[in-house]
C-alpha cells in the first residue's frame, strides 16, 4: 500500500494518505486571532488538504480538538457548528492543553477517509 505526503515539511507532512485515511497535521490559525477566527481558519484548512487528498468534510471519521482554555468551548462550537456536515458528524474529542504557543488558542486533528 503507498503513502502520500502533502506538503511535506523537514519536520511534518500537513496531511498523509494511506489507503483509504487520510491524516492531518494538526492545523492551527494566524497566532493571537480570536478563538473564532482560528476555528475559521483551521477549518478551511481543513477542507483545502482534504480535497488536496480526494477527501471532504462528509468523510470525516475523528477530530481531536484541543483548547488552550476551557472557557473558549462555546465560541469554538459555534464556528464547528456551523461548519460540520449535519448528516455526516465525525467522533470528536475536546480537552484542554497547552499548545505550541501562547498566541494559539484552538487546534484540530482530522481522520478522514477518501
Amino acid at each position: 500500500m503507498t503513502i502520500r505526503r502533502i506538503e511535506p515539511g523537514k519536520r511534518m507532512s500537513q496531511a498523509v494518505v494511506h489507503g483509504d485515511t487520510v491524516y492531518l497535521a494538526g492545523q492551527v490559525g494566524a497566532p493571537g486571532e480570536s478563538v473564532t477566527k482560528q476555528s475559521e481558519a483551521i477549518l478551511q484548512s481543513v477542507e483545502r488538504l482534504l480535497a488536496e487528498a480526494g477527501s471532504d468534510k462528509s468523510k470525516i471519521l475523528q477530530t481531536t480538538i484541543w483548547l488552550a482554555d476551557m472557557a473558549d468551548f462555546a465560541e469554538m462550537n459555534a464556528v464547528w457548528d456551523a461548519w460540520v456536515d449535519p448528516g455526516n458528524p465525525p467522533a470528536r474529542a475536546c480537552g484542554e492543553a497547552r499548545l505550541a504557543t501562547p498566541d494559539y488558542r484552538v487546534e484540530m486533528i482530522v481522520i478522514a477517509a477518501r
